[in-house]
């Protein structure tokens, strides 16, 4: 059981909140509590037919056999950088208000869920950045050039998610997003986490400061962590990219190598930073929907996961931003449809 559970949250991290709140979830109050922390967003309504078509899925021989589904998943997963509100400051947020895409990544899951890859997008990609609907019942114009973070800063996940769709062709099945300051709690409530970092890091923006070497590190200096961009590699995003991913990766080990399931104390107290910190779409928004997600996913091991950039290129009017690297970029996106 324990291996089993190891190897589900190093192939696919957050997304497997319901497999550690099974436990949890005993109590009547307890999984209300929890269910209700899940916050959702209903973006097929939103976006209704204007967006990339669904593969068409053959049931399988033995569908009737595995109520589990099997066919290939996108789940555009976004990291939510909000700027407003005394808990946010407190952890590095600064003065502005509203919330910020700093981290997107595309997992696409292969047809029978035992192999993954997930894609990075850096913020600063300039991109077009198409129509979106409000919830007013208006609509954002089409701006071209546009930072590709722009879009949930003026239309939130239906903006995010159809941007993603627009710049890759790629229908996105799920959509998951995950508060920052949600993030810090969870690794408090996990004890903190190990990292080792190659390079010495001294950024005033990010607030951290760390020599090159192992550190222990709590909710705020990780959370740091994922922000740092300033005096690693060039400056840019596709250094925070490295540091974030090297984060991931300490969090899952973290979290498979904690026996949670022997202290409901701290299994409580991660399962609630947990669901706390997650925005789903509609297909998503319970206990039970990302526990099924997670039970389909238990052929999934660690080995068969690839984290990858997309390709990106500097952009020839702004040494600060990127545009994709074509014909490199559509060809990878070509691959998870």
């Amino acid at each position: 059981m324990g291996r089993r559970r190891s190897r589900i949250w190093k192939a696919a991290g957050l997304t497997l909140a319901g497999v550690l709140v099974a436990g949890a979830a005993t109590g009547g109050w307890v999984y209300w509590h929890l269910n209700s922390n899940i916050k959702s967003v209903d973006i097929d309504q939103a976006l209704g037919d204007d967006r990339p078509a669904k593969p068409t899925v053959t049931p399988s021989p033995s569908a009737s056999a595995s109520p589990l589904p099997t066919e290939a998943l996108n789940i555009l997963v976004l990291g939510s950088d909000s700027r407003s509100g005394k808990e946010n400051q407190a952890l590095g947020g600064g003065d502005s208000t509203g919330a910020r895409s700093d981290t997107a990544m595309v997992v696409h899951i292969d047809a029978g869920r035992t192999a993954a890859t997930v894609v990075s997008i850096p913020r600063d990609t300039l991109v077009t950045r198409p129509s979106c609907p409000l919830e007013d019942g208006g609509s954002t114009a089409v701006a071209y050039r546009a930072m590709f973070n722009s879009a949930y800063s003026v239309g939130g996940p239906v903006c995010a998610v159809k941007t993603v769709e627009s710049i890759t062709n790629v229908r996105m099945d799920h959509y998951l997003e995950i508060d920052f300051a949600g993030f810090a709690k969870l690794v408090n409530a996990l004890g903190g986490v190990t990292v080792t970092t190659d390079e010495d890091i001294d950024d005033s923006s990010s607030h951290l400061t760390l020599e090159a070497g192992t550190h222990h590190l709590n909710g705020k200096q990780a959370l740091a962590l994922a922000r740092t961009r300033h005096g690693i590699g060039d400056g840019s995003d596709l250094g925070r990219i490295g540091l974030q991913q090297k984060l991931v990766k300490a969090l899952l080990e973290q979290i498979s190598s904690t026996d949670l399931l022997t202290s409901p104390t701290k299994l409580y107290s991660v399962a609630d930073a947990i669901t706390g910190s997650l925005t789903t779409d509609t297909g998503l928004d319970s206990l039970t929907g990302l526990m099924d997600l997670g039970r389909s996913l238990q052929g999934l091991s660690a080995d068969q996961v690839k984290t990858v950039t997309m390709p990106v290129v500097q952009a020839p009017s702004d040494h600060n931003r990127v545009v994709a690297d074509e014909p490199e970029a559509s060809e990878l996106w070509e691959s998870l449809r």
